[in-house]
């Protein structure tokens, strides 16, 4: 039996509800949460620097099968949920499974938007600006648990993580 759950799993099992929960409650809402967990993932990674180009912007997320739209503002570094009112420089259109192929990093931008599976409406400078930093996004958990844990402690859980990782791996060849 493997240990982790695999993320096509985890989409069949969660995004439903997920989808469910985002009809009931408010989009602002959706936004702060998604504001501030976005904030907590970008501690020590190098993109969270790259924001700093697209301070003052606004661009909003459109789920088109859930009727969400999620709005944020860039705020030097970190993400900020958006005043309700004013348009957005850059909206993002799709629906939530193709967020969620975007997020879990199982699928790329220039395929989503290729497909027309994510929309592309506003600013296009912007929006290019926000396309390519998403292509360019490879999560460093070693630098996330150091920027969270600090030094000493961001090591020693990188190397449980990492040994759990290879545990898991091994769990899953065996026949």
């Amino acid at each position: 039996m493997a240990i982790f759950v695999s993320m096509a799993k985890v989409s069949l099992t969660l995004l439903p509800g997920i989808a469910r929960g985002m009809r009931v409650l408010p989009d602002s809402v959706h936004s702060e949460v998604v504001a501030r967990i976005t904030n907590h993932l970008l501690k020590g990674q190098w993109i969270r620097e790259q924001l700093a180009d697209l301070h003052g912007k606004r661009f909003a997320l459109h789920l088109r099968d859930t009727g969400t739209e999620l709005r944020f503002e860039v705020a030097g570094t970190r993400l900020v949920r958006a005043a309700s009112g004013g348009q957005p420089d850059v909206t993002i259109e799709g629906d939530l499974h193709d967020f969620w192929l975007l997020a879990s990093r199982r699928e790329d931008p220039d395929t989503l938007f290729f497909h027309r599976r994510l929309a592309l409406k506003g600013d296009v400078a912007t929006g290019l600006l926000v396309k390519n930093l998403l292509d360019a996004m490879e999560f460093d958990a070693d630098a996330h648990f150091r920027a969270v844990l600090g030094e000493r402690a961001g090591a020693v859980v990188s190397g449980a993580v990492s040994r759990l990782r290879n545990i898991s791996g091994a769990l899953q060849r065996q026949p």
